[in-house]
C-alpha cells in the first residue's frame, strides 16, 4: 500500500496532480480542496489512498491525513464510490463533512452532486459514530448547535423569510460564531437578510 508520496510537483490540475518521485511520475486524483492547498513550490508531500480494481489501480492524493481519513470513511458506505467521495471533498472541507455527519444535516450532504436522500441518510447512519470517535468531535456541542440553528430557522420562517436564504445566513454565522445563542443567530441573520 502506498501511503504517501514526496517528490517534485510536475503538473497540477483541479482534478489531478503529477508528482515525480525519483524519476517515476505518479498521477494522483485530488479534490479541489487539495488543489487549492497545493504549494507553488516544486517539493511536496501528499498522503495517498491506493484503490485497486480489476481494471485499474487508482491513486488518490490528499493534502493532509484528515482528508484522507474522511475519504476512506466515505467510500466505506454502500452507494458512495471514490468519485462521489472526491466530489464531496471538493464541495466541502473535511471539517464541514464531519460536522454535517455529526449534526445529521441531511440537506447539506444531499446538496452534493450525485447524493440522493437515501444515500445521505445512509452516510449519516453508517458514519456518525465513527466520525465522533475518530475525530473526537463533541456531540453535545454539535447537537446544541444544530438545535439552536433549527430554532432560529423556524423563527425566521415565522417572520416571513425564505428557508433557503435563512439557512445560508445562519450557516455563515455559525462558521464564525460556533457558540451563538438562538437570539444572537436571529439578530445576526436579520442583518444579513
Amino acid at each position: 500500500m502506498i501511503t504517501q508520496i514526496s517528490g517534485k510537483l510536475v503538473e497540477k490540475n483541479p482534478t489531478y496532480a503529477i508528482v515525480d518521485c525519483n524519476g517515476v511520475g505518479y498521477l494522483l486524483h485530488i479534490s479541489l480542496n487539495t488543489f487549492s492547498s497545493l504549494p507553488d513550490q516544486e517539493a511536496l508531500r501528499l498522503y495517498t489512498h491506493l484503490l485497486i480494481r480489476e481494471d485499474a489501480h487508482t491513486l488518490f492524493g490528499f493534502i493532509n491525513k484528515t482528508e484522507r481519513e474522511v475519504f476512506r470513511l466515505l467510500i466505506s458506505v454502500s452507494g458512495v464510490g471514490p468519485s462521489i467521495a472526491r466530489t464531496m471533498l471538493s464541495s466541502m472541507t473535511s471539517e464541514e463533512i464531519q460536522q454535517a455527519i455529526a449534526s445529521e444535516n441531511v440537506p447539506l450532504i444531499q446538496s452534493v452532486k450525485g447524493i440522493g436522500a437515501k444515500t445521505a441518510q445512509r452516510v449519516i447512519v453508517d458514519l456518525k459514530d465513527k466520525i465522533l470517535k475518530t475525530f473526537d468531535l463533541d456531540e453535545v456541542s454539535v447537537h446544541t448547535n444544530n438545535t439552536n440553528k433549527e430554532e432560529a430557522l423556524s423563527a425566521l420562517e415565522v417572520l416571513g423569510f425564505a428557508r433557503k436564504q435563512s439557512e445560508k445566513a445562519i450557516s455563515s454565522i455559525i462558521k464564525t460564531q460556533k457558540d451563538a445563542s438562538v437570539e444572537q443567530l436571529i439578530k445576526l441573520a436579520l442583518k444579513n437578510l
